[in-house]
């Protein structure tokens, strides 16, 4: 299979050396032609998974990539550039997403951005740290065309990645979007050590809120208890490298956003969801409790008020 990653962060270039190590022809296209020219020269990526080996996968501008060639066109861009990259790809060959948000414009699901052309959405508890380390994963691949989705299966599928098929993309894509919601307000559990019953509490509730998403926006409920919903809750909110989990942590102990995602230096998918994430809930008219207290720290509001303020929500029936 001849593959362009377009998008050169630590999970394209993880994503990458999957498919090298499973005998494809791989090409790792980013936007800074220095970050082009330093993979060429040193077989690593200088920015992202930077102890990682590139020998084997060819680097190019995404310009310069072979897009109108390609069998598949591996998308793993920030959720705010989504929709003007994939509208700027040649050819038509099906694009396999890996981006984990909304579309901030619109608050669209990103596949729906894709036109034209055939798509499949991957998704999981993926950290790319332990992915190129060779650790065993696994991940779920959709698509409303089954033949794409087994043919993809097929190309990713090895002993250390392992990939099912699902055909419930909105389910899939909604998870990936929630959970790095979920996730800021657990690193704010952390951030004010508040311990681990709390921190469990607040991540089943806030799969709860997931599925609630899901049986009104048309997705299936039990997607959300599989791979793409409770595993990559589960890895998101607890794995001391994730993003999210980290920012909601600095923003606890006095960050602000801005400044919680400088200090990541890389994208940040629930910082920008979270807000879009809300809006989809109040236009769809359900509750997301967790959600709304997300954004109001976001907006300022003292995380210490916000936990009591959820505490001495109304007892209810789980």
């Amino acid at each position: 299979m001849k593959a362009v990653v377009v998008g050169a962060g630590s999970w394209g270039s993880a994503f990458a050396t999957l498919l090298r190590d499973n005998g494809h022809d791989v090409t790792l296209a980013a936007r800074d032609p220095e970050q082009v020219a330093a993979i060429r020269e040193t077989k690593r990526n200088p920015r992202y998974v930077t102890s990682t080996s590139l020998h084997g996968i060819a680097a190019a501008t995404i310009e310069e990539a072979p897009v109108a060639n390609a069998d598949v066109v591996v998308v793993a861009v920030p959720s705010r550039v989504f929709g003007e990259v994939v509208a700027s790809l040649p050819g038509s060959a099906p694009v396999l997403s890996l981006t984990k948000g909304l579309d901030p414009e619109t608050g669209e699901r990103l596949s729906t951005l894709v036109r034209s052309r055939p798509v499949a959405v991957l998704s999981g508890p993926n950290i790319a740290e332990e992915i190129v380390r060779g650790l065993p994963a696994a991940a779920v691949v959709a698509s409303d065309e089954l033949e794409l989705a087994v043919r993809l299966q097929v190309a990713v599928n090895s002993s250390v990645f392992r990939v099912y098929v699902n055909d419930d993309v909105a389910g899939v894509e909604l998870c990936a979007a929630a959970k790095n919601v979920i996730a800021l307000a657990a690193g704010g559990a952390d951030g004010l050590g508040l311990g681990d019953n709390a921190k469990a509490a607040l991540v089943a509730r806030g799969l709860a809120e997931m599925r609630r998403l899901a049986e009104v926006a048309g997705a299936r409920p039990d997607t959300f208890a599989g791979l793409a919903g409770m595993g990559d809750l589960i890895v998101t909110c607890w794995a001391p490298s994730g993003r999210n989990r980290r920012a909601g942590e600095l923003i606890a102990r006095g960050a602000s956003p801005e400044q919680a995602r400088d200090a990541i230096g890389m994208v940040v998918e629930g910082l920008t969801t979270a807000p879009v994430l809300r809006d989809l809930s109040h236009r769809l008219g359900i509750e997301m409790p967790i959600t709304e207290g997300v954004c109001a720290v976001l907006d300022g509001v003292l995380l210490t008020d916000l936990v009591e303020q959820l505490m001495r929500r109304a007892p209810t029936t789980e």
